[in-house]
């Protein structure tokens, strides 16, 4: 074993530039950072140092303090669970539906009520928050189950806690969750969505609950849980994974919350592997198109940077990476098809450098999974020995 722990962080969406099957899914021309970079005075003096802006064009960089490079996207679509999966060395053919479009067919629709007995409402791409105040009034007065997607492959459920309670709805996600596993329907996550409050002023609670599919194999989560390595999850990589092969999970709201439960686990005395997964990229600034939003959660990161960089002991590992793309200056409000950045830093490691590209996002599963002398994953070359 050369490294104790593992800190992987999942910046979410964060891509750095078009994958080269990007025109499979018509993004020609996607960049997430570096159209950021361009077009705001992007200040990361921590990340710069570790050669985070230099993954944009993998260019040399002689004064890094990290090893960087970017790895391309293997498994189908350019959803959270697929990127998740190969991350993690999971290979995977499916490509989970999107309903973003024109919302959810009318069949799926009749499902639901059937099952629920419950009338639905919404069945449009909308933001949350949005859409509750807009029909959160009707919901409560009869009801009804508000439906709707909130970009990339989920199907979401909402209701007012006064009107269904909690464990009801959950009861409604799990027999969604049942009837959307459906090839043609077949979205990655069910998604319950509590709340309350008064017309005008609802709010979402914190008793969100996701019914992701099951991983369709074992990943190197699995293999470490095996090996009674820690697993520990920190944000949403515990719902990604339907909790498989995970031995602790903590819940986070934001990326801030998930700093600080970060800095809180790192010093504790594990061995193992700690996945946190910073989703307000993605879901609060990429999705919504807010260029100057994204920047400034990156410069919010980074500085955060020296805090993670300082608790980490000499026989850790930090690996910095995204799980797709989502740039804010590209057409509609869905991911994008990139590659994505890889920082390894650790304080043991003499001879940062860049790497060459890595073929596969599931290189960085390979690697841990060498690391800790687990079962090598379905997919993934290790580049272990690499790390001087």
């Amino acid at each position: 074993m050369k490294f104790k722990r593992v800190f992987l962080i999942i910046l979410d969406s964060l891509g750095v530039g078009e994958a080269l099957d990007a025109s499979n899914y018509d993004d020609n021309g996607a960049n997430t950072l570096g159209h950021i970079k361009e077009h705001y005075d992007l200040f990361v003096p921590n990340l710069k140092k570790l050669g985070f802006l230099n993954t944009i064009n993998m260019d040399e960089n002689k004064e890094v303090e990290a090893y960087y490079t970017i790895a391309r996207p293997t498994n189908p679509g350019k959803d959270t669970l697929n990127g998740h999966y190969e991350i993690m060395g999971i290979k995977n053919d499916i490509q989970f539906k999107t309903f973003m479009d024109n919302g959810f067919p009318r069949e799926l629709l009749d499902q639901i009520e059937f099952a629920t007995n419950r009338r639905v409402i919404g069945n449009k791409n909308c933001n949350g928050l949005d859409i509750i105040q807009e029909l959160g009034e009707r919901q409560l007065q009869y009801g009804s189950l508000i439906v709707y997607t909130s970009n990339g492959s989920n199907l979401q459920i909402s209701a007012h806690e006064n009107s269904i309670p909690v464990a009801k709805l959950y009861e409604y996600a799990e027999k969604i969750r049942k009837i959307a596993l459906r090839e043609e329907w077949k979205v990655g996550r069910v998604i319950a969505r509590p709340f309350t409050g008064k017309p005008g002023n609802f709010k979402f609670t914190n008793e969100r609950q996701d019914y992701a599919v099951k991983p369709p194999t074992m990943s190197i989560m699995n293999f470490l849980k095996e090996n009674n390595y820690s697993v520990i999850s920190i944000g949403k990589i515990a719902d990604v994974f339907d909790c498989e092969g995970i031995t602790k999970v903590i819940k986070a709201k934001n990326n801030h919350e998930a700093l600080n439960k970060l800095s809180d686990i790192m010093t504790k005395n594990f061995t193992g592997l700690c996945a946190v997964n910073l989703s307000d990229f993605d879901s609060e600034f990429g999705h919504k198109r807010d260029l100057e939003g994204y920047a400034k959660a990156i410069e919010e990161f980074d500085v955060e940077v020296p805090m993670i960089l300082n608790k980490l002991e000499t026989e850790d590992l930090l690996i910095l990476t995204a799980d797709h793309g989502c740039d804010p200056t590209f057409k509609g409000f869905d991911h994008t098809r990139e590659n994505v950045p890889v920082i390894i830093y650790g304080r043991n490691l003499k001879e940062p450098k860049k790497l060459d590209i890595l073929n596969s996002m599931s290189d960085i599963g390979a690697t841990i999974a060498e690391n800790f002398q687990v079962n090598k994953p379905f997919i993934g070359e290790s580049f272990l020995e690499k790390l001087k």
